[in-house]
């Protein structure tokens, strides 16, 4: 289980126990800010792309959706997401539960400059009812990110 491979990737830095579970499910944006009492712009999203013959893993904050055409303009590809089948084998989380930590090996990830904008936020942690609270240079440090990049915009409640 994923969450278990997350676990045990924080436990080498004294972080596991930071994880929280919930009891209902905090799949998406809106149920995880629900369930931490918290604007959904603090969600830390990870949204899995094809990138040629490789997997990308991006974090926007919650109220961030993929901008086509600078994704266009940074990658010089168009944003092709992975399909809900391909997500688990390639990334190693369930959708829903898709994080930056203990993923397979080979992934870029990358942190949109949407998040800047806060001191912390909550990404999953490997299932679909988890998240961990880290604040922006801890989630630089434990993402493995490779670089900053301004390839969202801000979605304006409807």
């Amino acid at each position: 289980m994923s969450i278990v491979k997350v676990k045990e990737y924080f436990k080498q830095f004294g972080m596991e126990d930071k994880i929280i579970e919930f009891d209902d499910s905090s799949a998406t944006v809106e149920e995880a800010a629900k369930r931490l009492n918290c604007e959904e712009a603090l969600i830390a999203k990870t949204l899995s792309f094809k990138l040629e013959d490789k997997v990308i893993l991006v974090l926007f904050a919650g109220d961030t959706k993929v901008d086509n055409s600078k994704y266009k303009g940074y990658f010089h590809t168009k944003a092709k997401m992975l399909t809900f089948d391909e997500v688990e084998p390639l990334v190693g989380h369930k959708v829903g539960g898709v994080c930056p930590f203990a993923i397979n090996d080979n992934i870029d990830v990358y942190l949109d400059i949407s998040l800047k904008r806060f001191n912390y936020v909550y990404p999953a942690c490997g299932s679909s009812n988890s998240a961990i609270k880290l604040s922006i240079e801890e989630l630089e440090k434990y993402s493995n990110y490779k670089e900053w990049i301004d390839v969202g915009k801000i979605v304006e409640n409807e």
